[in-house]
């Protein structure tokens, strides 16, 4: 049985993640970086995402590597909260088209481990 708040941050993953492959599906990067609110909306999404996986990381360390490489992802939500005007759009688009996917996946999976 997993914690309360461990459910809770992986709802959130996974939650923030399928929000972000919803609102790019079908786009094109061009779509994405020419769009005034799409980046910020998956941005917003991202930091979400960072922010629940360092709290899994604190909170349930043996967890946190079934996620993934949590360091990188809590590194890159650190990067879209504290240095947001170097924002490189073209590596958030690779995150999105590259990684976005298969944390889902892993965050359902462990949402459905009982």
């Amino acid at each position: 049985m997993k914690p309360p708040e461990l459910e809770s941050r992986l709802w959130h993953i996974a939650a923030a993640c399928e929000k972000v492959l919803r609102v790019t599906e079908g786009r094109s990067f061009e779509e994405y970086a020419g769009d005034d609110f799409l980046p910020d909306v998956v941005i917003r999404q991202l930091t979400i995402v960072g922010e629940a996986v360092a709290r899994i990381a604190r909170t349930d360390p043996e967890v946190a590597p079934k996620l993934g490489d949590y360091p990188r992802i809590v590194a890159f939500r650190n990067q879209l909260v504290h240095n947001y005007p170097q924002v490189n759009q073209q590596f958030v688009w690779a995150i999105v088209q590259n990684e976005v996917p298969v944390l889902l996946a892993r965050a359902r999976t462990l949402l459905a481990v009982q």
